[in-house]
């Protein structure tokens, strides 16, 4: 995929809007949107920008920044998943601590917010102490959304602790939505303008893009990636109003800015924003630099996300609404589901070979697998793909029979289910295991890395765990849902 976004001109312009909005306040609290790190949706939807490149923008403000991560209490309670890894957001607290840490970023607390007495949420606080981090419990706002008096007063934001903070530059954030980001943010600013400290607040979002149309299909792909939630593009009228601008934000902080303009004004005496997107301080749309591939990346976003949205549905984690509001969106921009070449070229192979197949594209190369005695669909493909690459003869096994018979047999062992093939994680450890030896499995899996970026559809249904390790690999993979692997 063609680059059409400049990630170092990104974050040359992205840290100077953010010290411009520091130099406002004597403090201020930066509510971080969307995933902090591994933001595939920006990467695929954004062909330039780094999955983590919101954590090299941090570093650029590591000596004056600290972090506050927050988690729902809720959230905690019933092992609410993270998706993309299929891990919960307790987990992917830790991981983020470890995460930041490792990069020299500063986490002083973690916040578990909506509290009323959760067990789990409280041995989760004490699990937070090996980590050597500060936990503070938030309850619910009292008065929120409609009492602005009560929720600025000593019985709202004062009835939480203070989050003891000792940098100009707060970031909050969370593993994902409705995690109490917003509520907290303001909660801190109530009390510091109680301790006499000019707080300030602002929102760090990286879609919908601001700047660009309403229908642009970066701010479609939005929709699509938030169909489960419902959240809707809306040009900013409070903005367009009072500037005379039309701009895009979206359903949530329209609804509930004139609250939240309210209750800044309550807590700071005077009003700093008149619209949502002044709250904002994201500069994505400056740093596109090829806006028809910019397009064609988010149309492909938008038809990925119609085929996990079926996926989702088969599974029962999504309503028949979902796909269907995603479709509406396709229409609307005037794209299908055959503009992903790759999904006929696997159903191709499965009417040839009679077994479960998948595709992937490799440069202008279609390359196809099939399920055999030892490989799932995918783990065949991306062994030919490697063979494709590498310039490796069909007829050369990368890993010999031999290899793969024990590893299939004590996972059948070990399995409380026979196990008729062996999965893309098992077959990648099978070939590290083989290059040691062999110069040509060797070769291949050097390659591995040059799939990252490709598109990849399997005929059937795929594993959690085939999932994960395709996108660990950067692979956008698909899957069409109808159809269990037999």
């Amino acid at each position: 995929m063609k680059k059409c976004f400049d990630a170092s001109k990104y974050l040359k312009v992205q840290k100077k809007k953010i010290e411009k909005r520091i130099k406002m306040f004597d403090k201020l609290y930066l509510e971080f949107g969307g995933k902090l790190i591994d933001d595939q949706h920006a990467a695929r939807t954004l062909p330039g920008f780094l999955p983590d490149l919101k954590i090299k923008l941090l570093q650029e403000f590591k000596d004056d920044a600290e972090i506050i991560l927050c988690i729902n209490a809720d959230a905690i309670e019933h092992a609410k998943i993270r998706a993309d890894h299929m891990i919960s957001y307790e987990t992917e607290i830790l991981r983020l601590i470890e995460f930041l840490r490792a990069r020299d970023l500063y986490v002083s607390s973690v916040v578990i917010t909506m509290f009323k007495g959760q067990k789990k949420a409280e041995d989760f606080a004490r699990k937070l102490k090996d980590y050597k981090i500060k936990t503070y419990f938030h309850t619910f706002t009292k008065g929120y959304p409609t009492d602005v008096a009560t929720i600025v007063s000593d019985e709202g934001y004062g009835a939480n602790p203070y989050i003891e903070t000792t940098r100009p530059l707060v970031v909050v954030s969370a593993p994902g939505p409705c995690s109490g980001k917003l509520a907290t943010s303001l909660s801190q600013l109530y009390h510091e303008y109680k301790k006499g400290v000019n707080a300030g607040y602002a929102k760090f979002e990286t879609f919908p893009v601001w700047s660009l149309p309403l229908n642009h299909p970066v701010n479609v792909a939005y929709e699509a990636a938030t169909a489960d939630l419902g959240d809707i593009n809306m040009i900013d009228h409070f903005h367009l109003d009072h500037y005379g601008e039309q701009v895009v934000n979206y359903n949530r902080d329209l609804d509930i800015f004139p609250v939240l303009k309210e209750i800044l004004h309550r807590i700071t005496g005077r009003d700093i924003y008149y619209s949502p997107t002044d709250m904002g301080v994201n500069v994505i749309g400056e740093c596109i630099t090829d806006d028809k591939a910019i397009q064609r990346a988010a149309k492909d976003e938008i038809i990925r996300r119609y085929y996990r949205a079926l996926a989702d549905l088969k599974k029962g984690l999504v309503g028949p609404e979902v796909p269907e509001r995603i479709k509406l969106l396709m229409n609307k921009l005037g794209i299908d589901e055959s503009e992903r070449t790759v999904v006929s070229h696997a159903f191709d192979k499965l009417k040839s070979s009679g077994h479960p197949s998948a595709c992937i594209k490799v440069g202008k190369r279609y390359v196809t697998g099939r399920r055999t005695d030892y490989l799932s669909p995918v783990s065949s493909t991306i062994l030919n793909a490697l063979k494709t690459i590498t310039r490796i003869p069909d007829s050369v096994d990368l890993i010999a029979p031999t290899v793969l018979t024990p590893i299939l047999d004590i996972k059948n062992r070990i399995s409380n289910f026979k196990a008729n093939y062996l999965d893309l994680s098992e077959v990648l450890i099978a070939l590290s295991i083989c290059s040691t030896t062999n110069p040509v499995a060797k070769k291949a899996l050097e390659t591995l890395p040059k799939l990252a970026n490709t598109e990849l559809h399997s005929t059937h249904m795929l594993s959690d765990n085939e999932m994960i390790t395709l996108t660990n690999l950067g692979i956008n993979a698909t899957y069409t849902p109808d159809l269990d692997i037999d």
